[in-house]
């Protein structure tokens, strides 16, 4: 099947998130800030990157790391003020980089205006606005499990018998998007943001929009009692129409960048990142999620092979390149590190760093690379609960204890998962808190692996993982001759052995072969054709009567120029 793609800006984009609170810290206390990202964009420059996702940087109270938004317009004094909000897009802008921010409009903070006047009147339209529901004999109205972890319903403080639906936590109440008024505000709340010279939105948990609530204790899916609620909130019948309102109201007026955190099936993929979908591309779970059970309970290891990392990394490239456009991804803030993910401990070095990198640089798609990846960051082990910052963390070692395991046990499925392992302080330097901080005290610890990762030390190395990324990234820049085929070119999957993920990419008249051994053995592969070195992570043997020689943990991106008919 032959696949033809329409130029765009966003499908020849790089982008690199930021975790604000721990990328770096301009005003000493402790806390990532926006004037702090402002004093690295020179670095991110450098870097090769041209688009910038924030994590939420609303005013907020922080329960949620910033997804519990508390007013839309606001930026949180912790990062700093609008004004710096407007520099940061401005000086981006003058260096070719647009600037991305969630959008979170499943839910607010419970101290947001709208949910304090629900809460204070329930005559007030305000009311509304959330979704409220009277309890069963004084007990909520089902037994729904929020993502977070206990009953997706709280009681309304002072009311009798009432309650309020939270897919997530308490403090996160869920908006009511079968309300016009609701909506029109979130409508009017997006191109206000993208008037101001935005790029776009990351989308977050926009398939919760839709709710089917109903009544009733449901069979229990865990030791709680509770079931999960995706099963009556998740891609709902009916919320198309509403993606579709927001799309034409909103990102097609402004041709931005939207990318949805949206598990979608395939038969509906089209919809949503087709040439007229309702967003531009989304990101897919299914690889980055091989080690979690299909419960949630990431607590619990799942095992999985490199075989079945293939599988779903293959089957995903050819049905998302068929639908649309895809959104690529080794790391993000939800994520532990991808070295200690994919990799035993004994090998989870630069040379393994480099491979994944290639790995997922090099498929069809935008790529998307979370700070500190580029440097090869990893996984930092806490001593004790208390460490952690994150309230899944919390809520996922009280589960694995009623499960029955040890405190040790537990705080080993955190050190292996825990969405903290993410958002340590960015590794700038080996001086004090890693360059991010001159605070006594900062807001989460940092990995002591500092001294020995850094980007300062990395920046002097021409064989660091930082310099092998911006090779990688340079591939799809526009000064580069393999542009074309690195960022519009078909994959096609390469027959290889289990542990080898082999692809082509492939345009009309140039074609690129990318090979990852992500095994700790050498593989062979027969190769039909003549073709020329472009980028690997260690020196390869010669190839020998079309048989090439893979080292352990090696990747290599050869190319080939095509005759046209």
């Amino acid at each position: 099947m032959e696949i033809t793609e329409t130029k765009e800006w966003w499908k020849e984009s790089v982008v690199y998130q930021i975790y604000p609170r721990s990328f770096q810290d301009s005003n000493g206390d402790g806390i990532g800030d926006i004037r702090g990202i402002i004093e690295r964009l020179p670095y991110l420059k450098d870097l090769g990157i041209n688009v910038i996702w924030l994590c939420p940087v609303y005013k907020s109270p922080m329960d949620d790391g910033g997804y519990d938004i508390s007013d839309y317009y606001e930026i949180d004094p912790m990062f700093g003020t609008m004004s710096d909000m407007d520099e940061l897009i401005e000086k981006a802008e003058k260096l070719g980089i647009k600037i991305l921010m969630d959008l979170v409009v499943n839910h607010t903070s419970d101290e947001h205006e709208w949910f304090e006047k629900a809460i204070a009147d329930p005559k007030s339209k305000y009311r509304d606005y959330y979704i409220f529901r009277e309890g069963v004999n004084g007990n909520p109205p089902n037994n729904w499990r929020s993502y977070f972890g206990g009953s997706a319903w709280e009681a309304v403080p002072g009311e009798e018998n009432m309650f309020y639906l939270h897919a997530f936590s308490k403090k996160q109440p869920d908006l009511n998007w079968e309300n016009i008024v609701v909506r029109n505000e979130c409508i009017q709340m997006i191109n206000w943001w993208l008037e101001k010279g935005l790029g776009g939105f990351r989308i977050d948990a926009i398939l919760n929009l839709k709710k089917r609530i109903e009544y009733g204790t449901f069979p229990a899916d865990g030791e709680d009692g509770l079931v999960f609620i995706g099963h009556w909130i998740l891609n709902q019948p009916g919320i198309e129409e509403w993606l579709k309102e927001i799309d034409e109201r909103t990102f097609k007026k402004h041709n931005a960048f939207t990318v949805a955190e949206a598990d979608v099936p395939e038969e509906r993929l089209s919809e949503y990142i087709g040439e007229n979908g309702h967003f531009r591309m989304v990101f897919d779970f299914s690889y980055t999620d091989i080690d979690t059970p299909e419960t949630g309970e990431w607590f619990k290891n799942s095992e999985w092979t490199v075989k079945e990392l293939k599988e779903k990394i293959i089957t995903n490239e050819l049905v998302t390149q068929r639908n649309g456009w895809g959104a690529k991804y080794l790391e993000n803030h939800d994520q532990p590190r991808s070295i200690n993910k994919y990799l035993p401990q004994e090998y989870q070095d630069d040379r393994s760093k480099k491979m994944l990198g290639m790995l997922f640089m090099m498929l069809h798609g935008t790529p998307f690379i979370y700070q500190g990846q580029e440097i090869g960051m990893s996984n930092t082990q806490m001593e004790s609960i208390d460490d952690y910052n994150d309230i899944a963390t919390h809520d996922q070692y009280h589960r694995a204890i009623l499960s029955g395991m040890s405190s040790e046990e537990a705080l080993e499925g955190m050190y292996r998962r825990s969405r903290d392992n993410s958002r340590t302080p960015m590794q700038w330097n080996n001086q004090k808190n890693a360059g991010f901080s001159d605070s006594n005290e900062i807001w989460l610890k940092t990995n002591p692996n500092y001294l020995d990762i850094n980007v300062e030390q990395e920046q002097t190395d021409d064989n660091s993982v930082l310099n092998f990324y911006k090779k990688l990234i340079h591939l799809r820049s526009d000064s580069s001759k393999y542009k074309e085929v690195a960022v519009y070119g078909e994959l096609l999957p390469v027959e290889s052995s289990d542990e080898v993920i082999a692809y082509k990419r492939k345009t009309d008249d140039a074609e690129l072969l990318i090979i990852v051994n992500f095994s700790d053995s050498e593989n062979r592969l027969c190769i039909e054709g003549t073709y020329e070195q472009v980028l690997a992570n260690v020196a390869l043997p010669e190839m020998v009567e079309n048989v090439l020689e893979i080292p352990a943990y090696t990747g290599a991106v050869f190319s080939r120029v095509l005759e046209v008919d």
